[in-house]
């Protein structure tokens, strides 16, 4: 009877361990926001259940950051952007973009002086800490900016209370929320990458190529799901809307539901190819190949990182 007992049990966790390693654990790169509404939108709408992915969304922390957790195997999938996949590659983390969703550059340079950043030398500009501001360090170099970088978490308050001259931001994030400080914001006093040779694509889903080529079933159905609910989220932008805010409750996160509802909509807005004028979700070659080429000239990159390494066609 005891024998009986012991092998029911063993039976049960051997069973629990086996669901567990089926499911696919997906790390946003950081806390729960409509930057990320398309993944949520995916998994309550069932959209990767119909794939057949099990798939669990698990936002990082302030100790375990999305590309740690990638490392060390705790999820399968993370978004990066794309300078920060060049990085990884480089470092000798083969990496493969399966999503691409970002098809332009966020990041704005917001002066807390009225002036225009670009006649700011020597200015103390806040950068994230998380990294996430290769572009702006290349641009400095080659303006001969000289600029003090100042380190932040997540916040505007430094550059609220002023101990900055102007702060990186991205145009779905802290622009909004340096506009609902009441800091008068316009063309004069704001410098955005996009519109000066610095249109990088941002946000895509990346797994290790390890687990890729392992997996690449399941990897084409998350993606597939995945794009179908960034789809339906353009299309259905208040109903998208609810669904994060479940999450941003759930998860306690200090913002509300004006900031979320500005995040989507210009998120979606950059979702959208200046070219072509459409959501393509790929990897652009030619922003690759300017990627790497900004970063290898300001020694960021030990060697050019290619389009191929990057993607599924290896």
């Amino acid at each position: 009877m005891m024998r009986r007992t012991i092998y029911i049990l063993l039976l049960c966790i051997a069973t629990t361990a086996a669901a567990q390693d089926d499911t696919f654990v997906f790390t946003p790169q950081w806390t729960a926001q409509a930057q990320f509404a398309g993944y949520y939108v995916a998994e309550a709408k069932g959209y990767y259940r119909e794939a057949g992915v099990k798939v669990r969304i698990e936002h990082p922390t302030a100790t375990l950051p999305a590309t740690t957790r990638l490392q060390k195997n705790e999820c399968q999938a993370t978004t990066l952007q794309l300078c920060q996949a060049l990085e990884m590659v480089d470092a000798g983390i083969p990496l493969v973009n399966i999503l691409q969703t970002s098809m332009n550059n966020a990041m704005v340079i917001v002066s807390a002086r009225g002036k225009n950043p670009l006649t700011q030398k020597g200015a103390r500009v806040g950068i994230w800490s998380v990294g996430f501001g290769q572009l702006a360090i290349c641009m400095s170099k080659k303006e001969h900016l000289n600029y003090q970088w100042v380190r932040f978490a997540q916040n505007i308050n430094l550059f609220v209370s002023g101990a900055l001259d102007a702060m990186l931001a991205m145009s779905y994030n802290e622009y909004y929320q340096i506009i609902q400080a009441g800091i008068e914001v316009s063309d004069k006093n704001i410098y955005r990458f996009c519109n000066h040779g610095y249109n990088v694509q941002e946000d895509g889903v990346y797994m290790t190529r390890e687990y890729y080529e392992e997996h690449k079933e399941e990897a084409r159905r998350f993606a597939q799901a995945s794009r179908k609910g960034w789809e339906w989220a353009a299309h259905h932008p208040k109903e998208a809307l609810d669904i994060v805010m479940q999450y941003v409750d759930r998860d306690h996160i200090a913002t509300n539901r004006v900031m979320q509802r500005l995040m989507l909509m210009e998120v979606l807005r950059l979702q959208v190819d200046r070219d072509s004028k459409k959501r393509e979700f790929r990897l652009r070659p030619d922003m690759v190949k300017l990627a790497s080429r900004l970063m290898r000239e300001n020694r960021m990159l030990s060697r050019e990182v290619t389009y191929e390494e990057l993607t599924t066609t290896l």
